[in-house]
């Protein structure tokens, strides 16, 4: 799976998408993203899910850091990209909430547990 840490121009505030009730880790924020298809390589995974989920097109990214994680269901290999450029406006095309927060709140929202080790450094680096 890969995901974007989706930065607003002045790197101030990152986007991320509230997932649905009925996904796993359901009601809570995760930053965008989704698994990749057969052959596909990261960035352009990455580029594609971005453009299906959120209807951006990525401009500029770099690999973040890859994290592996067991929940009690199942067990999850996550690379995180940062999106420092795009073009379009960020929508949910699938009908996912969208918030842009400040990084040094983003620990005021609910993450997987996947995600807390990104949230954690971008707050610490806020």
């Amino acid at each position: 799976m890969v995901a974007g840490v989706i930065f607003n121009p002045a790197k101030t505030s990152v986007l991320v998408a509230l997932r649905k009730p009925e996904q796993h880790q359901g009601g809570r924020w995760e930053f965008p993203g989704g698994k990749l298809d057969e052959g596909e390589s990261l960035a352009t995974g990455l580029a594609r899910e971005l453009l299906e989920e959120i209807g951006i097109t990525v401009k500029a990214c770099e690999p973040r850091t890859i994290i592996e994680h067991s929940y009690p269901d199942k067990r999850v290999r996550l690379h995180f990209w940062d999106v420092t450029d795009f073009a379009g406006n960020p929508n949910g095309c699938e009908g996912q909430e969208l918030r842009w927060v400040r990084l040094e709140e983003l620990g005021d929202l609910q993450f997987p547990d996947a995600n807390q080790a990104i949230v954690d450094a971008l707050v610490a680096a806020a």
